[in-house]
């Protein structure tokens, strides 16, 4: 039987609603347990998968099999995943972003959620144990009862046409990720968004020392973060370099912490490498820059923790219907390159 929700519970079980990055009671929760569907109660996550990604919302890496559903979302663009017993919307579902070795993340709204500790989730077994003996009955199965009457079968929420897991003979090339900084983050997702082959974007903070520090305490430049973009792309349709040369050509690279008007080291130019292969070729289109005279003052950096900023930032333009004032796009490594911008 499903619980009556509070307003703020529909907005995102049913109308689909997101919570705010770091406002959520379980993001930082790792006490053990499982994660139940807050609607009508289904296990869904054992505490065993949850993992630190510092991207603001609960992460996991598992599922129980057969608890969660994907299901393409309704801009096409990222896959969403629900509960598979009464279709509350938990979040989405990431892969290939390298946090642990499963490569996947249930990025998930603590408000879909309950948590049930170890301890009482065993006394709850106890109890029904004992009261399947009391009927005469073997405790497995009524077990198994009660699995039927709380989980049905894979792709029965109502309404949906589910997306499965792809299995690793017919997975797609993984999403990729990568992190640039040039200013502005308003005006770096603008442009980073529009290019064929990126599947999202977000807004946030990197390179500094305070943990998950708000937009308010970047803008005093004493924390050591940059104003950065964290880019989720399909390699199949744009390399991690193409994504690279927009970045390149949608900022002043040769300014030093510094991007138009907004002055300071939270607006420096920097390329946050995720591996070698992103090092490489950040490191030599840099080469190539300034054997065609331009003095290039962007870090070729290691990326560290990325803390998304605060809701009113993501896709900032776009919801304003207004355009950047410090970040033009001008072509410089080709005439037409590869990966142009949608306007």
């Amino acid at each position: 039987m499903n619980r009556k929700l509070t307003p703020e519970e529909e907005r995102v079980i049913v109308h689909k609603g997101t919570e705010r990055p770091f406002t959520g009671k379980y993001d930082k929760h790792f006490e053990k347990g499982v994660y139940t569907c807050r609607r009508c109660g289904t296990e869904l996550f054992e505490s065993s998968s949850k993992f630190r990604s510092e991207c603001g919302w609960p992460s996991f890496d598992e599922q129980i099999p057969g608890r969660v559903q994907w299901q393409p979302d309704a801009d096409g663009m990222r896959t969403e995943i629900i509960c598979n017993n009464c279709g509350a919307h938990l979040g989405h579902v990431f892969l290939g972003e390298g946090y642990t070795e499963k490569n996947t993340r249930y990025c998930v709204n603590s408000i879909s959620m309950e948590f049930t500790p170890a301890e009482q989730r065993a006394r709850k077994a106890e109890d029904a144990g004992q009261k399947a003996e009391d009927r005469g009955q073997k405790t497995e199965d009524g077990g198994q009862k009660t699995e039927d009457r709380g989980q049905k079968t894979e792709g029965s929420a109502p309404g949906v046409e589910p997306v499965r897991p792809p299995s690793s003979d017919i997975r797609p090339p993984a999403p990729e990720r990568a992190i640039f900084a040039s200013g502005c983050f308003w005006g770096t997702e603008y442009y980073l968004q529009r290019a064929p082959g990126v599947i999202s974007t977000t807004v946030g903070f990197t390179g500094g020392r305070t943990e998950n520090p708000t937009y308010k305490q970047v803008s005093t430049g004493r924390t050591g973060h940059a104003e950065a973009v964290e880019v989720l792309y399909d390699p199949a349709k744009i390399s991690y370099e193409q994504v690279a040369k927009l970045f390149f050509e949608t900022h002043d690279f040769t300014q030093l912490n510094r991007q138009g008007p907004d002055i300071g080291t939270q607006y420096r130019s920097s390329i946050f490498y995720l591996n070698d292969q992103q090092k490489q070729i950040a490191e030599r289109l840099v080469q190539q820059l300034r054997k065609m005279g331009y003095a290039v003052k962007t870090q070729v950096v290691p990326a560290g923790p990325f803390c998304a900023a605060e809701g009113y930032h993501q896709d900032y333009y776009n919801r304003n219907g207004q355009t950047p004032y410090c970040h033009v796009y001008r072509p410089i490594f080709s005439s037409q390159p590869a990966g142009a911008v949608r306007r």
